[in-house]
């Protein structure tokens, strides 16, 4: 039931979303001394939500398989994918780990907000029954 409220599908995306972010950035601070790996991201979720809404079709971004983050939900996480124009170090490696802290506390905060946005909308419904 709570399923389909376009508000409860959002705040579940927004979470799903900055969790495969997080995932992200920790495998790039695992990496950030191995030679030669390239720093991987995955876009804001405003960015995506924008894209999807541009789209025209309802769906933009997609899962296409059923083991995806979102599959069968209205918020699909896309992979992470190699960030292009990260500057190298000079054995290959273009992982900063100021970039990786920076990301990490937008994270936090994007999980923060996703579960703000639950709890309120909780609270409005539990209101609408009569209950606290």
């Amino acid at each position: 039931m709570f399923g389909e409220l376009q508000i409860f599908r959002m705040a579940q995306g927004l979470a799903r979303h900055a969790a495969a972010r997080q995932e992200a950035v920790a495998r790039n601070v695992a990496n950030v001394n191995t030679p030669g790996y390239k720093r991987v991201g995955i876009p804001d979720f405003a960015r995506l939500y924008a894209h999807r809404a541009a789209s025209g079709d309802g769906i933009g971004l997609q899962a296409t398989r059923a083991g995806h983050f979102g599959a069968g939900h209205g918020y699909p996480t896309p992979a992470a994918r190699e960030v292009a124009g990260a500057r190298e170090a000079p054995n290959g490696n273009s992982v900063s780990l100021e970039t990786e802290i920076m990301d990490a506390a937008t994270l936090r905060r994007d999980h923060d907000m996703a579960l703000a946005v639950y709890r309120s909308a909780m609270t409005v419904l539990r209101a609408g029954i009569g209950r606290r």
